[in-house]
């Protein structure tokens, strides 16, 4: 249709206003080398988030209006001051201007013997700004009193003053051809192709995007707030609504991660209660997370983050992590006045000599962990930062608050546990007392177990390999993925009819199908656009899209209402309409990464080539190749060669015998088939363009050529019939290109029980067979840095382990430490792996790798509790062994409390379910299998290790040595 549209994309970080001026520089290179008429048209250069943030329709309830009238409104009144919306990066409008319609009669024309650029010059020369001047302006040679502002009506309003534009006079009869003789003149639209609804009804449409780096929060509220200011002065009968926006998800899922994390709160203090059994000792650490979580919201602001989904799901995860150290020390605390009857001052300065170095040293590493992701660049880096650096500030406060405020809270708060026989028990005495019990027999059990796993020692290690074997066989065989695809509470259905099918038939389709989705239950509103798809994001007569927006999630809790449901059942259910293709996608999970969720796999032509039936051809059979591969649901592209068209050929030859100019063949065929462009008019302040074209009447056949006519040399009316000939031919209405190659983007989604990971393999290898030489291929959009994003994991793990590694060895002095604490975090893993097998429908993506390296830290925090007091008594030179079952022995019940806390505060997460759950879940599951894991079998492994390796760093001469100037009473715990 004449238009072009190109999108730049950056580097996440780029400063887009710097890219913006880039940009603009170098469109100011090129313009020259435009055509004339797109130099007079104007080039714009916005800068914006690809995704739709929301859709905004004005629409008449009761039919007073039509959509001529909505559609000026809402440029007039409506678009401007959206635009000036803080957050608001641009605004397409389904709206179209008003423009003043010159519809020409060209047999009318050819009768008195007037051209086509005739009337555009007499509307050019009469339709004109004219700036008057002023009666008495300086100098003047005499004293003028008064200066005169002179006004005259150059620039024509009104369809009568167009009318009687004069077209042409006969000097010898003084006969007169207005306009209105050849032509009918009407306020009109600009363009005729949009058919737009919302709902059923006519409506004009405001696509509203997000400027980047905005709130996509605080842009919607203060779209709603315009809106709203506007209504006010909106005309009788006319209305607006939102059918389709993308920020209800958000709100609902930060609310739904609210919501866990109050869960998460009250089930941990349900555990520190049973464990440390008083209201007095329970309240020291559920005071340390409001001080962590509100602490670290300090460092938001330098950080620039957010409240959003991934900090607030650092929070969740955070509150079972940040009660660990008070919990630490105020078990320690109640140790020593229980054990050895000391004061609580007393009791709180021998359990800071205790467990100072162990908090110190679990801070950092939990810390450590997360260091190497604050350096990852891109759409990854962004997802790991947030939600690590959350969690990694939070652990370094709660840290500072069990070394400062938790002592202090102790002395003040603790007492000593009452032991009062004669005083009844009530019925929590009597359970605590069971549970108590219970617990010391399981703790007998498990030193007795870690006992015989160090006199078998081998079969321990055996089993370690076992599962570090495993875990690499489980993450070979499980799916990997990227961003899972969450139900965000909206869906496109976009289609496309036969090639040049018309707007009228695309229109009635486009009815049948809002009719089926008024049958389905689980669809809310709809915005319906005719000639629009939301894929290419072309203009097409034959295509069509609907946005949908799904009802609330509280009211779509049937599984068939489900987002992937619901796919499939507005699929099969439009499938009735078989000369439409229709695609139902949902929005891709990460706004602007994309239209649609899904891969986007981009063919290239590397090599010049005028073939575009070959390069189709290349097309359709990576298409058909990729859809027979298991591993793809359907692939998909809209690109054509098929569409029919007429190869016009001027005869020039023959032109010029008769004495006409070439190019008044084509500007007759411009004016009359398509439009000119005249001037403009001035209506409610604003300029409309003056466009003039042939009436409908004319153009609906090729055959209609026979009516248009030029004029020659000698001023007689010739017919571009004469002059043309025309053949039925196959083209593509739409051609694009990616990186200045000539490609077309191949759409589509992974089928069930695969990743896109697996797809994205699939389609590298069909390219491998199928694409010819001289092309090439990339991937798009999320497709694009999930590829970028599989190297780096690799790198963040490695990293992450390093630094832990090293942060241990420097702590402690010793190598030996670090490889008996690491140890652990393959059988994390192995845990974390074994409940992702079980969950099918979650796939080794970004949200489980988050929840891995986190468990790198959680894991060693287990090991390090045991193995930094075992440690310590062997420097002392305490037998090896006997340390170390004195170590699981002590170290135990806070092993179990403090993990058992974290572990009760992610079950929220794993049952999560509405908006955001996919990766609510992934998390969930993932440090649910590894904490349980690193719980259960660590605790046993762990400390075998610690022997073995401890065996093998000091040698067996050492430890006699130590052992034989070892003092009982310096082994002593005070």
């Amino acid at each position: 249709n004449g238009s072009m549209s190109m999108t730049a994309n950056f580097e996440v970080g780029t400063d887009i206003n710097i890219a913006t001026l880039d940009v603009q520089n170098r469109v100011s290179i090129a313009e020259p080398t435009l055509p004339q008429e797109v130099q007079r048209l104007g080039i714009t250069v916005r800068k914006r988030n690809p995704s739709i943030l929301m859709l905004v329709a004005l629409y008449s309830p009761k039919g007073t209006h039509n959509v001529t009238f909505l559609d000026n409104y809402t440029n007039v009144f409506i678009k401007d001051a959206l635009g000036r919306t803080k957050g608001v990066g641009d605004i397409f409008t389904r709206a179209d201007d008003f423009s003043m319609r010159i519809w020409l009669k060209p047999d009318k024309l050819a009768q008195l013997g007037i051209a086509a650029a005739e009337v555009t010059a007499a509307l050019q020369e009469q339709n004109v700004q004219v700036a008057a001047g002023t009666v008495g302006a300086p100098p003047q040679k005499n004293s003028q009193t008064y200066e005169y502002t002179v006004f005259v009506k150059g620039r024509l309003v009104k369809p009568e003053e167009f009318g009687k534009v004069i077209i042409k006079t006969d000097p010898t009869t003084g006969a007169i051809v207005y306009l209105k003789d050849v032509a009918r003149v009407e306020l009109g639209k600009f363009n005729y192709t949009g058919n737009s609804f919302v709902d059923g009804k006519r409506a004009s449409y405001l696509l509203v995007y997000q400027a980047p780096g905005s709130n996509a929060l605080a842009t919607a509220e203060g779209v709603y707030a315009m809106m709203d200011q506007l209504k006010k002065r909106f005309p009788v009968d006319v209305d607006y609504v939102v059918p389709f926006e993308s920020v209800s998800v958000v709100k609902v899922s930060v609310h739904e991660v609210v919501e866990t994390l109050v869960i998460a709160l009250i089930l941990v203090i349900i555990v520190v209660y049973l464990f440390l059994q008083t209201w007095r000792a329970t309240l020291i650490p559920i005071l340390a997370i409001p001080v962590s979580i509100i602490g670290t919201f300090i460092f938001f602001i330098p950080l620039g983050f957010t409240i959003n989904t991934l900090t607030l799901f650092g929070f969740v995860l955070a509150i079972g992590i940040v009660v660990d150290d008070a919990i630490v020390v105020v078990e320690a605390v109640q140790h020593y006045m229980d054990e050895e009857g000391m004061s609580p001052a007393d009791a709180t300065l021998h359990a800071m000599r205790d467990i100072s170095a162990p908090v110190i040293a679990i801070a950092l590493i939990l810390s450590a962990v997360f260091v190497p992701v604050g350096f990852i660049p891109g759409i990854v880096g962004r997802l790991y930062q947030q939600f690590a650096i959350t969690i990694a500030i939070s652990v370094l406060i709660s840290a500072f608050v069990a070394l400062s405020l938790t002592p202090a809270l102790c002395t003040l708060i603790l007492k000593p546990s009452e032991k009062d026989k004669e005083k009844k028990a009530s019925w929590l005495d009597r359970f605590f007392n069971a549970f108590n019990g219970w617990f010391g027999r399981i703790t007998d059990k498990y030193r007795n177990g870690v006992d015989k796993g160090i006199h078998h020692t081998k079969l321990v290690v055996i089993i370690l390999v076992c599962i570090i074997i495993g875990t690499i066989l489980l993450f070979k065989n499980k799916p990997s993925g990227f961003i899972p695809v969450e139900d965000e509470g909206r869906l496109y259905v976009t289609f496309d009819l036969p090639e040049a099918s018309s707007t009228t038939r695309s229109v009635a389709v486009l009815k049948r199908m809002m009719g089926i989705l008024d049958s389905i239950p689980g669809v809310g509103h709809y915005a319906a656009l005719g000639g629009l798809n939301v894929v290419t994001f072309a203009n097409k007569s034959n295509s069509g899209t609907i946005f949908c927006s799904l009802k609330p999630w509280d009211e779509r809790k049937d599984k068939a209402q489900q987002l992937q449901a619901l796919v499939a059942t507005i699929q099969q259910k439009l499938s009735v309409i078989k000369e439409a293709t229709v695609v139902v996608i949902p929005p891709p999970p990460i706004p602007g990464l994309g239209s649609t969720a899904g891969f986007a796999f981009i063919i290239e032509q590397t090599e010049p080539s005028t073939d575009i039936k070959g390069f189709e051809t290349v097309i359709q059979n990576f298409v058909a190749a990729a859809n027979k591969r298991p591993e793809i649901s359907r692939a998909f592209t809209f690109f054509t060669a098929k569409t029919p068209s007429y190869q016009l050929e001027v005869d020039r030859e023959k032109a010029k015998k008769l004495g006409v100019q070439v190019s008044d063949v084509f500007n007759a065929l411009q004016t009359y088939m398509g439009s000119t462009y005249v001037n403009d008019f001035t209506i409610y302040g604003r300029n409309f363009r003056v466009l003039e074209q042939a009436d409908s009447s004319y153009r609906t056949d090729i055959k209609n050529l026979g009516q248009f006519f030029v004029k020659n040399s000698v001023g007689t009316m010739v017919p571009l019939s004469t002059l043309t000939s025309y053949k039925v031919i196959e083209s593509a209405p739409l051609i694009s290109h990616y990186n200045l190659f000539r490609s077309s983007e191949v759409d589509g989604s992974p089928a069930a029980g695969y990743s896109s990971g697996d797809a994205l393999n699939a389609l590298k290898e069909v390219a491998a067979t199928t694409l010819p030489q001289g092309y090439g291929y990339e991937f798009s959009g999320l497709s694009r840095e999930e590829l970028a994003s599989g190297s780096k994991t690799v790198y963040i793990f490695g990293l992450s382990i390093m630094f832990v590694f090293l942060f241990l060895a420097a702590l402690y002095e010793s190598w030996s430490v670090p490889f008996s604490v690491l140890l652990a975090v393959p059988i994390g893993a192995f845990g974390a792996i074994l409940f992702l097998t079980f969950v099918p429908h979650i796939d080794n993506n970004v949200y489980a790798q988050i929840g891995l390296i986190t468990l790198i830290g959680l894991a060693a925090k287990n090991a390090i509790l045991i193995v930094e007091f075992a440690k310590e008594r062997v420097d002392k030179g305490m037998d090896l062994e006997e340390s170390t079952l004195e170590a699981v022995k002590l170290r135990l019940r806070p092993i179990v409390m403090t993990s058992l806390a974290f572990i009760l505060g992610v079950l929220p997460l794993v049952f999560a379910k509405g908006a955001g759950a996919q990766s609510r879940q992934t998390i969930g599951f993932t440090v649910l299998g590894g904490m349980l894991a690193a719980t259960l079998i660590a605790i046993f492994i762990v400390p075998v290790l610690y022997v073995i390796i401890t065996k093998i760093a000091y040698g067996k001469k050492k430890l006699e040595e130590m052992k034989a100037n070892y003092k009982p009473e310096e082994g002593k715990q005070h």
